[in-house]
């Protein structure tokens, strides 16, 4: 079942912890936050113990930064298994084909970003490869006067190519703060100032849960390939996913925060 969910930058890798980000989220009706810390800057929590304290889930992905297409595809290998949902940020053109291209990617973060570009090619082998587009609001919500206007050019843009091609998206404020965070309501106010539709920016929001559900059936035990699932012996399936991702870390807490950081 599909839900509201955000994708976030936690400390190190942005101000507030994952607990923090999380509470505000679970306040503002999110579902779920999807915690997308650049490779480099990887946040300490435990997703399990914090979607329990708020009643929220608590999704662990990685958004992948590198200078070339070969970076980029050893780091991917090294974090596939480990985390449920796999970015690759663009903004340059060979980086924005190269993570099309690839199916072990779940999401092209920032495709218009720098000197990217992302045109019909890239659309069609999205589609092909079923990896996600991302329409980041952040700048939108940051920026004012000639930086705003491209911003929703660049946005309107890529909005009318993921139509006209029918291209899987996620939508995102990428907030690096829980100040940033904006409820669902807010981001779908927005979806008029770039061509969107409210349910449009909705539909996106939610794509987050599919790809967080789907990717956790592939890493569970049971998994064979799409459609083929083990079931034991005596019939039943333990496979059923519980809220969060299950990862047990040092957390050394020095707060009252749940994933070891200070506020």
């Amino acid at each position: 079942m599909s839900g509201l969910y955000e994708a976030v930058h936690a400390h190190p890798d942005g101000n507030s912890t994952v607990s923090r980000l999380a509470l505000t989220a679970s306040e503002y009706g999110y579902d779920g936050i999807v915690v997308r810390n650049h490779g480099g800057t990887p946040a300490t929590y435990d997703p399990t113990r914090i979607a329990e304290a708020y009643d929220i889930d608590v999704v662990t992905g990685v958004e992948v930064r590198a200078d070339s297409p070969a970076r980029a595809s050893g780091f991917i290998g090294s974090h596939r298994e480990d985390q449920t949902i796999v970015l690759v940020h663009g903004g340059d053109t060979t980086l924005n084909r190269f993570a099309v291209e690839q199916a072990a990617v779940d999401v092209l973060a920032h495709p218009l970003c720098g000197d990217g570009d992302f045109n019909h090619v890239l659309a069609r082998e999205a589609k092909k490869q079923g990896v996600r587009i991302e329409l980041s609001l952040a700048a939108v919500l940051g920026r004012s006067g000639g930086q705003r206007v491209q911003t929703l050019q660049d946005l309107r843009k890529l909005g009318e190519i993921i139509r006209e091609y029918d291209v899987p998206y996620v939508v995102s404020g990428d907030p690096s703060s829980h100040l940033q965070l904006r409820a669902p309501r807010e981001l779908r106010a927005l979806g008029g100032v770039i061509g969107f539709s409210g349910e449009e920016i909705i539909a996106g929001l939610e794509e987050w849960s599919v790809l967080a559900d789907r990717n956790r059936k592939r890493q569970s035990d049971s998994y064979v390939q799409p459609g083929v699932t083990r079931v034991p012996a005596d019939g039943t399936d333990d496979s059923a996913e519980k809220s969060g991702d299950g990862t047990e870390c040092s957390t050394g807490m020095r707060s009252k925060d749940i994933d070891g950081s200070d506020r």
